[in-house]
Order: structure tokens, then sequence, then C-alpha cells
């Protein structure tokens, strides 16, 4: 049985001070934000994005309660990151990794990936 068809992407709860800056910083490299809330791929939103946000404060025990009221936002990678069918490459998850690592004062995440149903991203693949 095959795992249907799906979207790789880091999980970050977002200051929401920062959320644009963020975005057009990720944009540029061909990452794309998607906030939990407005997702087109969940049927209730907020409801999502509160479950998301709690999970992800509470299992830091502590260490994240600055994230509280944070956004929770989904990133996923662009067209230009992909080879045909081949795995997404690990320059991707580097690329993302450092992005977010400049932002470290306005964004929790954990390294690793996860899988949501595919987003409406332009599969738009880059001849290489």
């Amino acid at each position: 049985m095959r795992r249907p068809p799906h979207e790789n992407v880091a999980t970050v709860l977002v200051d929401p001070v920062a959320l644009r800056e963020l975005e057009l910083d990720l944009m540029a490299l061909d990452l794309w934000v998607w906030p939990v809330a407005t997702s087109p791929i969940v049927a209730d939103g907020p409801r999502m994005a509160f479950q998301v946000r709690r999970r992800l404060v509470e299992a830091r025990r502590g260490e994240w309660d600055v994230a509280r009221e944070w956004t929770p936002v989904w990133v996923a990678f662009g067209g230009s990151w992909y080879d045909g069918d081949e795995p997404l490459p690990w320059s991707a998850h580097a690329a993302l990794w450092e992005a977010l690592r400049r932002h470290a004062e306005h964004v929790r995440y954990r390294l690793g990936l996860g899988g949501v149903p595919r987003l409406p991203v332009a599969r738009e693949r880059h001849a290489g």
C-alpha cells in the first residue's frame, strides 16, 4: 500500500509581528509559508491551528511559553527544489533551517519535516 501524495513541510510557530518579514525572506528562496488557520487543505483551520500550537508549546514544557499566541505555519518547498520525482535534496533542508535560524528570535520549530496533503503550490519543475 502506497502513501497518498503529500507535501513535505516544516511546522513552525511564528511571532505575528515577524510573519510578513519571514514570509518574504522564505519566498525569495522558493519556500512557501502557509498559516495553518487559513490553509486551504484544512476544514477547520482555526481549530487545527490551536491544536498544532498547543501540541508544540506543551511538548517543550515551558521552554516555548513565549510562543503561546504565535501563528503556526507550514513551510513548503517550491518547485525549484525538486528534480522530477526524486526525493527532496538535503540542500533544500539546509536552506530552510538556515533561513529559520536567521529569524531565531521570532520562530520556534523542531528539526525535521512532516507531511500534509498536497498544498496548492505551483508545481513548476525547473530543468537542471
